[in-house]
């Protein structure tokens, strides 16, 4: 498995925080080229904060984030976040299962995946900050260790939503190995656990068991179960937040995961959105993820740029938990929910339809943004005021949500 944020999985250095302000880095300033934001920024891009002004802040929530390894600075770069955006402290709990692995610093996977925990944390604890969170480490990134750990927190009934923020193409596994992680996402879905995953970072090709790239999509978003969390290139006004513009995430940093699953049937809620392919289309969503409008995170004692879709995912699952929150009990699978809205008039005041961009990648050919679902930003990204409402009242629709039209 590799963790989706960005290609190299890392943050860079963007310097210690300035003590006072809304800026509190210098990417942030309208002066720097390569803009990047803080909580305070996407939560107004997105319309976060009315909701947290109104008291729907996650609370009584719990987002389990499933990582592997160790992450020995976890609960430090969260503090240290928390406190220089004024953020409340967060409820942070670890778990290993499997026992505590060695860490070992001069380990580039072992980091990456250390990374990638403070990046989760950290984020669906900006969108989501009264939820409580668990992070549950597996003992590898091996795919039956990853699926192990998010086993534990299904069977053990960690959470109201489980964050994946990793990816690996499809056809690094076998049937049976398909069917035992359907399996254990049939168990969340009938206990009204969200299933929320990133689709990647090299547009329409994805890792395989090598490290190489190969044409295809990602797993376990590809699941139709999941939320599978595409991205986006975000422009904001650097002070106030205020969305300006968006496109389709596909350039030098990275691009959006997306394309048709080889190992599922496109589900009922696809139809007729997609209407030109027999398999399980994805993203279904998308978040802001390019390194032209990236994120500030906390990660092995600095701050940096969060590039990718892996702060996306997080965030996805903050909005969840603010939608958790505000109806007053799980939602289960987010997908049927948001395609029907997605086939009615509120569409347009739900969701920012992202039509420009396209997710070729590394000289595989990629799929361009359009009207409506698209195989690069899915249905766009949304308004989360107004997203949160309609989520809140919603009728998930009497068909499976792994039902297929096939």
């Amino acid at each position: 498995m590799t963790p989706a944020v960005g290609v190299n999985a890392q943050v860079d250095d963007v310097g210690e925080a300035f003590p006072d302000g809304q800026i509190k880095f210098g990417c942030q300033a309208a002066n720097f080229s390569v803009p990047c934001y803080g909580p305070d920024q996407v939560r107004a891009a997105y319309h976060v904060q009315p909701l947290l002004d109104a008291g729907i802040t996650g609370a009584g929530q719990t987002i389990v984030i499933i990582g592997a390894f160790q992450a020995p600075t976890v609960q430090s770069d969260l503090a240290a976040f928390d406190q220089t955006w004024g953020l409340p402290a967060a409820d942070l709990q670890l778990r290993t299962p499997d026992g505590v692995p060695t860490f070992d610093p001069g380990n580039s996977v072992q980091r990456a995946w250390a990374i990638e925990a403070s990046i989760d944390v950290e984020w669906a604890h900006a969108i989501a900050p009264g939820a409580q969170l668990q992070l549950v480490l597996a003992k590898s990134e091996a795919d039956a260790d990853i699926l192990h750990a998010t086993e534990y927190a299904i069977d053990n009934n960690l959470g109201d939503i489980i964050s994946q923020s990793f990816g690996e193409a499809e056809s690094c596994q076998d049937a049976q190995f398909f069917a035992h992680q359907h399996a254990a996402f049939k168990r969340a879905q009938q206990q009204g656990i969200t299933l929320i995953a990133a689709s990647g970072d090299t547009g329409a090709a994805q890792h395989t068991c090598d490290g190489s790239l190969v044409a295809g999509v990602s797993f376990p978003a590809s699941d139709p179960l999941v939320t599978a969390v595409g991205g986006t290139h975000l422009v904001a006004d650097r002070v106030t937040g205020a969305w300006q513009s968006e496109t389709g995430w596909g350039d030098v940093s990275g691009a959006s995961g997306g394309g048709f699953s080889d190992r599922y049937h496109r589900p009922i809620y696809q139809v007729p959105m997609v209407d030109s392919h027999h398999g399980r289309g994805l993203p279904d969503v998308a978040l802001g993820s390019s390194a032209f409008g990236a994120v500030i995170a906390r990660a092995s004692g600095r701050f940096g740029r969060s590039v990718g879709t892996s702060a996306a995912t997080a965030e996805w699952a903050g909005i969840a938990a603010l939608a958790g929150q505000a109806a007053g009990h799980r939602l289960g699978s987010l997908n049927p929910r948001l395609y029907a809205i997605a086939k009615t008039s509120a569409y347009a005041d739900v969701m920012h339809d992202i039509t420009a961009g396209d997710n070729t990648f590394q000289g595989f050919t990629g799929f361009s943004a359009g009207a409506s679902w698209d195989p690069m930003t899915g249905l766009g990204t949304p308004d989360v005021e107004q997203l949160v409402s309609l989520l809140r009242d919603s009728d998930p629709g009497s068909e499976e949500p792994d039902q297929t039209s096939d």
